[in-house]
């Protein structure tokens, strides 16, 4: 998401940090670049002027002509401003009523809102601790209700059954009395979604929202439609009291104009970004990490967060007390970090979140994909559990066997075991001490024009 964006941004800011000074004509010219970049990015275009006159305005300020360092400073003012579009703050949910609270999601058909029932029971379940059932109130798709049930397995979500003969109210009243029974924290009712906004729809779902009064009533929307997205927020939040959106797909929208313009134009904040189609790809919009996103300068926190929540901390803590105790890493070892990775969304997940991205090729962003992790760990899994252990005796015809057994060529194995010897340095420098000393060569890596750490170099 924003990758366009970001590139373009990207150029415009290189060239300021290197001002000495800054004129009204290199403002200007800034600004007038930064307006076609979001034009570019599908912004819709009163955002887009409001944002520019904005930025000019602190610009043009005795704060950053008089400052020592003027780039540094109108880059802050950019990301203020950012910030400011998309809505200050994350504003999470607000589940403090009686039990069992109300989310009731809403928005045009093939936005993504069953999914995000989903995908929103298993957030509240794991990082809010909450109790969740889901019920269906699509009665016109006959997949839908069918889709839920199986999703909400999947998630450990109760289903409230339901049936396409049905009332939706009828529906929506009947799981809210369950949930009652059942002592559930939180009911999320999945409504019915049109091709396009009409009038019964609205008439339908404004008496279905009337009938159970939720607490939240979420608008799903598909950033890809850009500024339509906005404009369908809009006749939704007209219609709907609306308490925010969800913003799907967004792992395939490279533009986010959707995004920089919904809280603009409806006033709604964004809650939630569906980061992929996986129940576990959905996350907290914070639009203060999403601003330092869009200028190039990474979200750390979202990925300590994310490092927390999904990665398994006993193996972890076991390879590094293996390591002290002066064991050897092997293949094996390696195998769990890529899995691990993998469960962090693989490379390009955490690629976008790491400061300086923007700055590497993207030949070598491209060599870092996640169908390279599949590889290695299909390669791994064709050897022998004495070849995992001691890599050094896989040599000629071992190596034909796994190539085979992996649907891979010998090179690919000669590589992966290119790779495991680097990895292998690095995990021995961190016995008696020495992380520190890893980490700070990494850093210098990682620092200006020092490239990517080595191949294999994995975070964990």
């Amino acid at each position: 998401m924003f990758d366009n964006l970001t590139e373009r941004l990207g150029g415009v800011l290189t060239k300021l940090r290197g001002q000495g000074r800054l004129t009204e004509d290199n403002i200007k010219e800034t600004m007038r670049e930064v307006r076609m970049a979001l034009l570019e990015a599908d912004v819709a275009l009163p955002v887009v002027r409001a944002f520019v006159d904005q930025v000019k305005g602190k610009a043009m300020g005795e704060e950053v002509m008089k400052s020592l360092t003027p780039g540094q400073v109108l880059i802050k003012i950019l990301n203020d401003e950012l910030v400011k579009v998309m809505g200050e703050a994350n504003e999470g949910l607000d589940l403090a009523s009686q039990p069992p609270a109300v989310v009731m999601m809403a928005g045009l058909q093939g936005s993504g809102k069953t999914t995000s029932v989903a995908k929103l029971a298993r957030w509240l379940q794991e990082s809010q601790k909450k109790s969740v059932m889901v019920v269906s109130c699509d009665v016109y798709r006959p997949a839908a209700i069918d889709q839920l049930e199986t999703l909400a397995k999947e998630v450990g979500a109760d289903f409230f059954p339901s049936r396409g003969d049905q009332d939706p109210l009828y529906i929506a009243t009947s799981a809210l009395e369950q949930a009652r029974k059942q002592y559930k924290d939180v009911l999320i009712v999945d409504t019915a979604g049109r091709l396009h906004v009409d009038e019964a729809m609205m008439g339908e779902i404004k008496a279905l929202h009337a009938g159970i009064n939720p607490v939240e009533t979420l608008f799903v929307v598909d950033s890809m439609t850009g500024q339509d997205a906005a404009n369908t927020a809009k006749a939704f939040g007209d219609a709907l009291p609306l308490t925010g959106v969800v913003l799907t797909k967004t792992d395939g929208d490279a533009r986010g104009g959707a995004a920089l313009s919904i809280r603009q134009i409806t006033g709604k904040p964004i809650k939630f970004l569906g980061i992929g189609e996986k129940t576990t790809a959905l996350e907290a919009f914070h639009p203060e990490r999403m601003a330092s996103r869009i200028l190039g300068m990474g979200d750390v926190l979202s990925l300590v967060e994310e490092v927390q929540r999904k990665v398994d901390h006993k193996k972890t803590e076991k390879l590094a007390k293996k390591l002290q105790k002066g064991k050897g890493f092997d293949l094996e070892d390696f195998k769990e970090q890529m899995e691990q990775m993998a469960k962090l969304g693989g490379m390009g997940a955490l690629m976008d979140k790491l400061p300086g991205m923007g700055d590497v090729p993207d030949h070598v962003k491209n060599q870092a994909n996640d169908k390279e992790i599949n590889r290695l760990v299909a390669i791994i899994n064709s050897m022998t559990p004495k070849e995992r252990q001691f890599p050094n005796i896989i040599k000629g015809s071992r190596k034909r066997r796994i190539a085979t057994g992996s649907g891979t060529q010998v090179q690919d194995v000669n590589k992966l075991l290119k790779q495991f010897t680097q990895m292998q340095k690095m995990m021995k420098k961190m016995k008696g001490g020495g992380m520190a000393k890893m980490m700070r060569g990494l850093k210098g890596r990682m620092g200006p024009g020092g490239g990517m750490p080595p191949s294999g170099g994995f975070p964990f």
